[in-house]
């Protein structure tokens, strides 16, 4: 199994219905082999905190690269994410 962790930290200013978009269009996703997706927003608990997280889970690596190279994913990567996003951090862990 693989999952992919992101972090993201928005620029000031930004847009956060615009942010949500976009998680809800991460959930959306259709991918094959992707069993697991929980997107959200910091709950404010702790100053410094990154602003929005995604984390989803893929039967193996495969299913990952497919993900990585969705159409519609990299669409929200380039359109929604990046343009609000002042700094994005990835890992993917294999269980």
């Amino acid at each position: 199994m693989i999952r992919n962790v992101v972090m993201g930290r928005l620029k000031p200013g930004a847009d956060v219905d615009r942010l949500d978009e976009g998680l809800a269009g991460i959930v959306g996703l259709k991918i094959e082999g992707m069993t697991d997706v929980k997107v959200g927003r910091d709950a404010g608990l702790r100053a410094g905190n990154w602003d929005f997280t995604i984390t989803a889970d893929f039967a193996d690596v495969a299913a990952y690269r497919a993900y990585d190279e969705d159409e519609e994913h990299n669409r929200l990567r380039r359109e929604i994410f990046g343009p609000l996003s002042e700094e994005i951090a990835r890992i993917q862990i294999e269980f």
